[in-house]
């Protein structure tokens, strides 16, 4: 249970002896019995699954889950990515709301956040949704019959399991995007849709590329297989499970036919090997009871030790009238109470600023803490929203935070239709920090795709807080790379200038001094500050004679 953060599949009548499996009735009802009074000491849930017959008699399979509080559930992430029209906002609809789609994009209206997004039925931005699971592993998800909205208060207060979709875009032009919410919504699981009649076309194997590439588990699901002729399904699954199967990717596909299937991929899933297929149809309903069955059975992949320091990175600000600043993102370790005093940063000089914690919402739920791997948002008091951006963290004062200009790390190209070289610039992904950054130096003359090196980056803007073995995405139009941070540099000082301008001195010839020929005040002029000659020359380009401009000209080229 501590490994599956409060939730198992513990079979009864497997032995590991390598004997007959099966027990007689008898047997079989004293240990569940055994099973029943260990899960009273632990105060955990028993929940039947499945009842087989071996060779020596019966196996049952059982779901144990710990008891949470009325206010605390368990909370698994997942992100739904695919090519456009893959159907990943109406499956979405279909399972939040418990209504089936009338092909015409009816479930999908209820998700969408702007106005574009109805007219064009595209999702551009990074839509949040839940999925409750009460003790019985059933759905809780009712929506009120007058707007067709979710209370989410509700559903968090009945769960006691919440599943959070992270609704990502599929158009190409919104890559961005998508990367942004790969990276900084921090998913436990990636749920990649295909649309059964196109099959894998556009960004399909880019969104698993980039799943693959940040090491999270894929799950694949297959949809409109109510309209999809029978050979062209078929056709779409060769292709699948031969994707899957290639060198990149060396997953194990299994199709999911049944509930026992669903038991044994959902229980052999964190191992990253396993990559169950669904086949579902938003219109009939066909096989959307397994999907719900095995996003109930997964259990979150990381376990978080509550004495660790806190720290919180933000994804997204908001004001809230009447309320003041909010912010909102995950819980990457720690515990975080009402009224703690954390540190937010880094502001563009690189400094942390003391803030008070006001209140902590989670699932638009008010609860007195969050810890490590919980999403919440936080009112935070006296501070503008203006001042916070996507990419800062809130820390503990313990910790004694420091920002980051410079930074090394491992990168593996997987894209790129030229050469990169020092001075290349290109978006970093880390987190939830979005941020152009420039190499400096690297261990190679050049990279070319598939080609691995020792990078040393430097932020083009404001400095920001990482860590090392952080996994990055590097991009800039068709180019992807991806690494690890291997060393961040903190021993920069608070003055120091931004590195637009020690970028642009690198470009410049040498700065030249307008008084006189010689080769030693050549020499002179470039040993003195940047921003003095650059001052100096605008003053005597104004009164300078041409003759005496050209003059110099010609002892620059002499020397």
């Amino acid at each position: 249970m501590e490994e599956g953060c409060g939730e198992t599949i513990y079979v009864v009548g497997m032995g590991s002896d390598g004997g007959d499996w099966g027990l007689n009735e008898a047997d079989m009802a004293a240990a569940v019995a055994t099973v029943r009074s260990l899960c009273e000491q632990v105060d955990g849930d028993l929940i039947h699954l499945r009842e087989r017959t071996e060779t020596a008699g019966q196996v049952r399979d059982f779901l144990i889950r710990r008891h949470v509080g009325e206010l605390d559930f368990l909370e698994v992430r997942v992100a739904v990515v695919g090519n456009v029209d893959a159907g990943k906002s109406t499956l979405l609809g279909v399972l939040t709301h418990g209504e089936l789609d009338n092909g015409r994009g009816f479930a999908r209206q209820k998700l969408f956040r702007h106005k574009h997004e109805m007219e064009s039925g595209r999702t551009s931005s990074v839509g949040n949704d839940i999925l409750g699971f009460d003790q019985e592993g059933q759905v809780v998800n009712k929506p009120d019959s007058h707007g067709g909205s979710l209370d989410w208060t509700k559903i968090c207060e009945k769960s006691s399991k919440v599943i959070t979709f992270i609704d990502l875009a599929g158009h190409e032009k919104y890559l961005k995007t998508t990367v942004f919410g790969m990276t900084g919504h921090l998913p436990d699981f990636c749920m990649l849709m295909v649309g059964s009649n196109a099959g894998i076309v556009g960004m399909t194997k880019e969104h698993l590329g980039l799943a693959l590439a940040l090491n999270v588990p894929v799950f694949v699901v297959v949809t409109k297989i109510d309209m999809c002729p029978a050979n062209i399904l078929q056709e779409t699954l060769k292709l699948l499970q031969r994707l899957l199967k290639s060198p990149g990717c060396r997953k194990i596909p299994v199709l999911v036919q049944n509930k026992d299937d669903v038991i044994v991929t959902a229980s052999n899933f964190s191992s990253e090997r396993v990559c169950p297929i669904f086949q579902i149809s938003n219109v009939s309903g066909e096989n959307i009871d397994l999907l719900k069955m095995f996003l109930n059975l997964l259990s979150s992949r990381t376990s978080y030790r509550d004495d660790q320091p806190a720290e919180f990175q933000i994804d997204d600000t908001y004001s809230v009238p009447g309320v003041g600043t909010v912010v909102s993102g995950t819980t990457l370790r720690g515990l975080i109470r009402l009224n703690d005093t954390m540190l937010l940063g880094p502001d563009p000089l690189g400094t942390f600023l003391p803030i008070a914690v006001k209140s902590i919402h989670r699932k638009r739920m008010p609860v007195k803490e969050v810890r490590g791997g919980q999403t919440a948002s936080f009112a935070l008091k006296k501070i503008k929203r203006s001042s916070i951006r996507k990419g800062m963290v809130m820390v503990a004062p313990r910790l004694n935070p420091q920002a980051t200009w410079e930074f090394e790390a491992e990168i593996l190209v997987l894209h790129h239709p030229t050469t990169i070289s020092p001075r290349y610039q290109a978006m970093v992904h880390c987190g939830s920090i979005r941020q152009t950054a420039t190499i400096l130096t690297m261990n190679r003359e050049c990279l070319r795709t598939g080609d691995k090196a020792s990078v040393h980056f430097r932020f083009i803007k404001t400095p920001e807080y990482l860590h090392c073995e952080q996994r990055l995405v590097f991009r800039e139009g068709r180019t992807k790379a991806v690494g690890t941070i291997t060393k961040s540099t903190n021993n920069l000082p608070s003055n120091s200038k931004p590195p637009q301008i020690k970028m642009q001195s690198t470009k410049k010839a040498p700065p030249r001094r307008e008084d006189g020929p010689s080769i030693a005040s050549e020499e002179a002029a470039v040993t003195i500050s940047l921003t003095a000659t650059q001052t100096a020359a605008q003053q005597g380009e104004g009164d300078e004679d041409p003759q005496v401009k050209e003059g110099s000209k010609e002892n620059k080229t002499i020397t």
